[in-house]
């Protein structure tokens, strides 16, 4: 089966490849989107992991959003439409459906996102669905949470740093559960679309178990052999030193301190009944594997 990969060189298409390499019957190709002609005429499958991601510092052209993960992904599509590829796998956000989930977020949700990057996945997302489907294709979009793994430097790491260093988590005051995505997990999900016929449209992903902030440092810390520090410094202080990192360059802002803190449940029932197994890793295992990771590196 041969199989062609945008974004091969970004955090999950670089796990992607080490993933698939070790599956037999699957060949990979990557496709480089910068060029003028594509080559997918021989391919099985296309996994669309090419996007903009999103921009915590907030100084991305919003124009960026569109041309990239709109317009790219339009005429990547087309072209799929127009070749004898029988699937198509775009890898969407949860951020295309909602930027905040008071309750368990699902498939049904109106999506309502608030930001240039949801926006722009959104409109992807309608115009894959909008089109004609011509028999002997499918599509799955994909809607992973936060994902997380080897290679990747974002908020897990600086709770990394916090934990190595011996420094208190000091938010231990907020209550939260959130949805995390091992990037094995998600490799696992890619490769079972590959590989069996599921009905076609829109799949959370998510692991299959919900953790609080608080758990991921205790994790953390077990994985270095340490105990946890877990400080419950009151939400008003925190909010406020949050509210001075927007202004001036600080460890914690407001969006970071919403994403290591605000309740993001995702459900991935739907998902599961397609497949019709769970994840092959517990939210705790992959988490362990993500701290592994971040020992060998120079943080």
């Amino acid at each position: 089966m041969n199989v062609l990969i945008t974004g091969s060189t970004g955090f999950v298409g670089r796990n992607l490849l080490g993933y698939l390499a070790l599956i037999n019957g699957i060949n990979i190709k990557r496709l480089d989107l910068r060029k003028v002609n594509w080559e997918i005429a021989d391919a099985k499958a296309i996994i669309h992991l090419a996007g903009k991601a999103h921009d915590l510092k907030k100084t991305a052209n919003p124009d960026e959003y569109y041309q990239v993960n709109f317009e790219l992904t339009k005429k990547l599509y087309d072209a799929f439409l127009d070749s004898d590829t029988e699937k198509f796998i775009f890898i969407s956000s949860v951020k295309a459906a909602a930027d905040v989930a008071k309750d368990v977020l699902t498939e049904e949700i109106i999506p309502n996102p608030q930001t240039h990057y949801g926006k722009s996945k959104l409109m992807a997302e309608e115009y894959i669905q909008n089109q004609p489907l011509p028999a002997g294709k499918t599509y799955y979009i994909l809607r992973p949470c936060m994902i997380h793994g080897p290679g990747n430097k974002g908020n897990l790491n600086l709770l990394y740093k916090f934990v190595q260093k011996g420094i208190p988590y000091p938010l231990a005051a907020f209550q939260n559960r959130r949805s995390f995505l091992s990037v094995k997990n998600l490799c696992f999900v890619i490769k079972t679309m590959l590989e069996k016929e599921i009905p076609f449209g829109i799949y959370n992903v998510a692991d299959d178990e919900a953790l609080s902030t608080n758990e991921v440092v205790s994790i953390l810390a077990q994985s270095m052999d340490k105990r946890p520090k877990l400080w419950a410094v009151p939400s008003k202080w925190i909010q406020f030193v949050a509210k001075i990192g927007d202004k001036i360059k600080l460890p914690l802002n407001t969006e970071r301190l919403n994403k290591l803190t605000e309740n993001y449940v995702v459900s991935n029932a739907k998902m599961h009944h397609a497949l019709g197994e769970g994840m092959p890793l517990s939210a705790q295992e992959g988490l362990k594997i993500t701290a592994s990771s971040f020992g060998k590196l120079k943080l």
